[in-house]
């Protein structure tokens, strides 16, 4: 009897010592319960902007290639072996200058001859005109004299014609491409001797669309990137335009003239060109980090004040707004449709958010957006 009153006692003090636990616990579990609603709900570090009020300049972009105004790759127009070379390849020359001359002593030595002929033919003219004059000679004799005369004339254009053609000038100004003979080479008629290009200023040709045809004009201002002179822009105009369009493409090439001192435009050069129209528009415009992009469409996150009930504190929220967006130049891009000047949009961390989040703002980071930017590494 006193073994089960001990198993009984003990029973029972296992169940006293459980439902005291349970007590205990359950006091645990409605303080964190309580001390969780209190708690303020955390607030998601962005950075924001403000939606802005720009002038954009109305612009059509094209791709197209660099081509020299001026451009030829001199060639021997005589056969002959190289005498002298003077210029350095890659250098400049100047209009007129010696480049290249071939050996011309049998010339030289036949122009000295034929000058001596044509002296003499001179005077034997010079006295048939007195002698026809005073009746001593026939019509015939000097129409004789004459021919001789005007023969050796000839003879000696020719002869410097062909020290001319053997003696290699630049025929305009320009760089000079890698040179193609040495000293002391035969040449042969058509061989290449150096190219030669005009690079001050450049043609950039590009092409655009026949609908886009009615909008350009000759005058109208270019401006012109390259990959090989990467982050300068060049300023020129359109100076011509095809009168046909092309029946594959439906595209009508354009021609602008691009000033470039630098001569870093280089002809064959893939070039992207931006035509500026007359017309500028006014457009809103807010960060492209700003928009979330998905199959229903885009939106942004608009940052606003409100009053938190329970602490009565002005506090930080976003709402997620649906917008239409227009064109997008650098960093930035258009809204046509969903905000107003002035309004906050988050611009990073915007995946993190959702309606009504509580938002802190840190802009000491974040990026400054430009239509144009210009990284100081690119």
């Amino acid at each position: 009897m006193n073994r089960k009153r001990k198993v009984l006692l003990a029973v029972l003090g296992l169940v006293a010592v459980i439902v005291v636990l349970a007590g205990v616990k359950a006091n645990q579990i409605r303080a964190l319960m309580k001390a969780g609603t209190e708690m303020p709900v955390p607030s998601e570090t962005i950075s924001a902007a403000d939606v802005r009020q720009e002038t954009w300049e109305s612009v059509m972009p094209a791709v197209g290639s660099v081509t020299a105004v001026q451009g030829v790759e001199l060639r021997a127009e005589l056969s002959g072996t190289v005498r002298h070379i003077n210029f350095d390849s890659g250098g400049l020359a100047q209009k007129g200058q010696l480049l290249v001359q071939l050996d011309t002593t049998m010339e030289e030595a036949q122009l000295r001859a034929t000058k001596a002929q044509a002296e003499l033919a001179r005077q034997n003219l010079a006295r048939a005109v007195d002698l026809r004059a005073q009746g001593v000679i026939s019509q015939s004799d000097f129409d004789a004299s004459q021919a001789a005369g005007n023969q050796t004339i000839g003879q000696v254009d020719t002869i410097e014609a062909t020290i001319a053609k053997k003696t290699i000038r630049a025929p305009f100004t320009g760089r000079l491409g890698i040179r193609s003979v040495n000293l002391g080479q035969f040449v042969h008629d058509g061989d290449p001797i150096v190219s030669l290009y005009s690079l001050d200023p450049v043609y950039v040709d590009f092409t655009l669309p026949e609908q886009q045809l009615g909008l350009v004009q000759r005058a109208m201002a270019v401006r012109v990137t390259a990959d090989g002179a990467a982050g300068k822009t060049f300023e020129g105009k359109v100076t011509a335009l095809n009168p046909d369009v092309d029946a594959a493409t439906r595209n009508v090439k354009v021609q602008a003239t691009v000033a470039n001192p630098s001569h870093e435009l280089r002809p064959g050069m893939f070039a992207r060109v931006t035509l500026v129209l007359p017309e500028t528009q006014d457009l809103l415009v807010i960060p492209a980090t700003a928009v979330l992009h998905a199959p229903y469409g885009d939106s942004v996150f608009v940052v606003s004040d409100v009053k938190d009930e329970k602490s009565g504190k002005t506090v930080k929220q976003v709402q997620m707004t649906t917008v239409r967006l227009g064109e997008a130049r650098g960093d930035l891009v258009a809204v046509t449709q969903g905000l107003a000047a002035g309004q906050t949009i988050a611009t990073s961390g915007v995946f993190k958010l959702r309606n009504g989040s509580r938002v802190a703002i840190d802009n000491s980071l974040a990026p400054n957006a430009q239509s144009e930017p210009r990284p100081p590494n690119s």
